[in-house]
């Protein structure tokens, strides 16, 4: 609308013609008119959700109990639409070239909007700049657990021991690229000791060898690793998010021992193609923050040890770019790369 204002003003001043500029100003009006009536009539057909990762996930079940309230909210279908591969980026490059009207989303996800563009040599879209983001939705913290055979108690602790062993103690992952091995990579950066990484195929087998005592540590997920905290199988050190857990209450934050600051979770949020109208993108960013924060959703995240974190367009936008940033400069030092 400002472009209209502008460009009826300067033809005002050249042709000193009043109808001239009313007629560019109704054009705008006009444009704006149709904006706002698309936005109103919208959803008038179902709705697309891609979630870019296999189905039955912590994020696609999350996406599917949003999808069904949507799908209320709204008045029309929502459809949740997995497609998976290259570490998330076949489903979300789908959404990028997707038509900008509000019926195609994604669930952007760490790894193919902040992670996998600092790890794949070619990426057939801008995370940054070929969507617009709608809402944060939820995080996943990881919880840093150790074999009871370590004699530390806390971080600080076991940052002494590792230091006394400098290349003798292993951390597991769940494969290249995970966030559990960014994690402990952010970790080794911040604390300066020196860890070898034993990647898996997946978080049940390092959890096995941790328990097994075959590793020394593990970033885990908070669910998996719960039942063997409170067992005394492993012992919790730390959670890697900015507050505590609420499944894990007891266990302090990374931030609270010793690295103030220290955030590496696992997140979702909601976003649709670049051009998005902004009628359409504040709709949907209403809806999603009041289904997000009703009690069953809320209640449910906790017992899938994650954490309700909605924001504005505005907000998830400048998350993302801080979190590429972030996670850039963690796999510069790592070397970690994908063909």
């Amino acid at each position: 609308m400002h472009f209209y204002k502008t460009l009826a003003s300067a033809c005002l001043k050249k042709t000193h013609s009043p109808f001239i500029a009313l007629a560019i100003g109704a054009l705008g009006l006009g444009a704006l008119g149709m904006n706002v009536s698309f936005a109103e009539d919208y959803p008038s057909r179902p709705i697309r959700f891609v979630v870019p990762f296999a189905s039955s996930g912590g994020g696609d079940l999350i996406i599917r109990k949003l999808s069904q309230k949507l799908s209320e909210k709204l008045g029309q279908g929502v459809i949740v639409d997995n497609r998976s591969g290259a570490g998330g980026n076949v489903g979300t490059e789908i959404v990028a070239h997707a038509p900008a009207d509000g019926y195609t989303l994604v669930m952007a996800n760490i790894s193919p909007f902040a992670i996998n563009p600092s790890i794949y040599k070619k990426m057939a879209f801008n995370a940054i700049t070929d969507f617009a983001p709608i809402s944060l939705i939820a995080t996943f913290p990881n919880i840093f657990v150790i074999h009871p055979s370590v004699p530390a108690q806390s971080v600080r602790g076991f940052v002494e021991f590792a230091r006394s062993r400098p290349g003798q103690l292993t951390y597991a992952s769940s494969g290249n690229g995970s966030t559990t091995q960014l994690s402990a990579e952010f970790f080794k950066m911040q604390a300066k000791i020196e860890l070898i990484h034993i990647p898996f195929k997946g978080g049940g087998q390092a959890l096995i060898d941790l328990l097994s005592g075959h590793v020394t540590m593990y970033f885990s997920s908070v669910p998996g690793a719960i039942p063997h905290i409170r067992s005394q199988r492993l012992r919790a050190l730390a959670v890697t998010s900015l507050s505590r857990s609420q499944a894990s209450p007891e266990t302090p934050t990374l931030s609270e021992s010793g690295y103030p600051g220290f955030e590496a979770v696992t997140w979702i949020g909601a976003a649709g193609p670049a051009g998005l109208p902004n009628p359409i993108v504040n709709r949907l960013n209403k809806e999603i923050v009041e289904i997000m924060n009703l009690p069953d959703m809320r209640d449910g995240l906790v017992k899938q040890g994650a954490e309700s974190q909605t924001s504005t367009p505005e907000a998830f936008a400048l998350y993302i770019k801080n979190e590429t940033a972030k996670w850039a400069k963690i796999v510069h030092q790592t070397g970690l790369s994908a063909q």
